[in-house]
């Protein structure tokens, strides 16, 4: 088993990786900087700079980027599984491989620095992915809209029935007590406190949830990038144009219209969820057709190079992210938690995905691999390269 070479890599898709790494970066920094998930947004925020900042996030980049990201991660581990079989290797063992590194990166990130870790969710459904890779790609689009349709339709026609009954909606109302500990915690607490919060919150977001967000949701967007692989929709671009065309029109049309829903129905457990279910992948899949398109202009590649670098290292970028962020805000660095309001930490969040896309620039100027990819790598290939 051989790495990728610098020739080999499919510019589109580094440039995909980049925006979706900015694009999480400004989800996440929500949740960096104060106690998101346990507030309603659509009535929290008061000043008008606040309520447009997140608007945007919601409309356009919550719910949109990381299934673009997930449909990434499953093309590239289509790429490997057939370079290695094309040359007669046993992919699975090194795919296992991979998956058990990944593993212990999400590990360390979820549980040492912060609990909105996807890279523990990547690896355990890249785990399933490996026993299908075999299968046609007709049969894997099937298995995946079977996944994702069949049990979140129906969670939201139970959502939809709950709320015509006049049940009671707790996504309309603020958890206090636990928006007070994450402040305490976060903001003042000792590290021990830090570390204990991190618990919390990651039961609380992930938990047995797990068991649904794998096989329903980010299972379904990996399938969907091996399928994307197997037609080669992006290494036969040029030939397939009105198919992209009508993946852009189609997903930026239908996709936007529902994740205005929250805007023009309501906001209500039901409208934020199909907002984020449904309109979500099919954002996505526009903006994957439109960076696609943009790939293919040589200017654009001039001027995005360094965001395209950012993707070949995203193992590296995300994590950095992660650690520049907690130590902005949690107590144990500069102390911001809850001080900062929606705009200011977007605009702290491109601020410090710039000063990644220069280091990007340099680090490859010196160096073929991002550092933690050199880690994966190496644990991977068990080789020094």
């Amino acid at each position: 088993m051989q790495p990728v070479s610098r020739e080999e890599r499919i510019h589109s898709l580094d440039m995909m990786r980049g925006f979706s790494l900015l694009g999480i970066f400004l989800v996440n920094m929500l949740v960096f900087h104060s106690p998101f998930l346990y507030i309603n947004p659509y009535s929290w925020y008061q000043t008008p700079e606040d309520i447009a900042a997140f608007s945007f996030i919601d409309q356009w980049v919550q719910g949109s980027v990381y299934p673009l990201f997930s449909m990434i991660f499953g093309y590239g581990i289509a790429i490997q599984y057939e370079r290695a079989t094309a040359r007669g290797d046993v992919f699975w063992r090194f795919g296992v491989r991979r998956m058990l590194v990944l593993l212990g990166f999400g590990l360390i990130h979820a549980f040492l620095i912060w609990n909105g870790d996807i890279l523990l969710t990547y690896a355990l459904a890249g785990f399933l992915v490996l026993g299908l890779l075999r299968l046609s790609w007709r049969f894997l689009l099937g298995i995946a809209l079977a996944l994702y349709a069949l049990p979140n339709v129906g969670l939201a026609a139970l959502l939809y029935l709950g709320e015509q009954m006049g049940g009671v909606d707790p996504s309309q109302y603020a958890a206090v007590q636990e928006l007070q500990d994450s402040i305490s915690a976060y903001g003042l607490g000792s590290f021990a406190d830090i570390f204990s919060q991190r618990i919390d919150d990651w039961i609380y977001t992930n938990g047995w949830g797990l068991f649904h967000l794998i096989p329903t949701i980010i299972l379904p967007y990996v399938l969907l990038g091996v399928v994307a692989r197997k037609t080669q929709l992006l290494e036969r671009f040029s030939e397939r144009k009105a198919i992209w065309i009508t993946l852009i029109f189609v997903g930026l049309a239908a996709g936007t219209f529902i994740k205005f829903l929250p805007y023009t129905l309501g906001d209500s457990i039901f409208t934020v969820y199909i907002q984020d279910i449904f309109g979500g992948p099919l954002q996505a899949v526009a903006y994957a057709g439109i960076i696609a398109f943009l790939t293919s202009i040589r200017v654009f590649q001039k001027v995005f190079h360094s965001v395209a670098l950012a993707g070949r290292m995203s193992l590296t970028i995300y994590i950095m992210q992660s650690l520049i962020a907690t130590t902005l805000f949690y107590s144990y660095g500069f102390g911001l938690y809850g001080k900062v309001d929606v705009l200011a930490g977007t605009m702290i969040a491109i601020g410090i995905f710039i000063l990644q896309l220069i280091f990007a620039q340099l680090w490859f100027s010196k160096f073929m691999y991002g550092p933690l990819e050199k880690v994966w790598r190496k644990l991977s290939y068990q080789t020094f390269m």
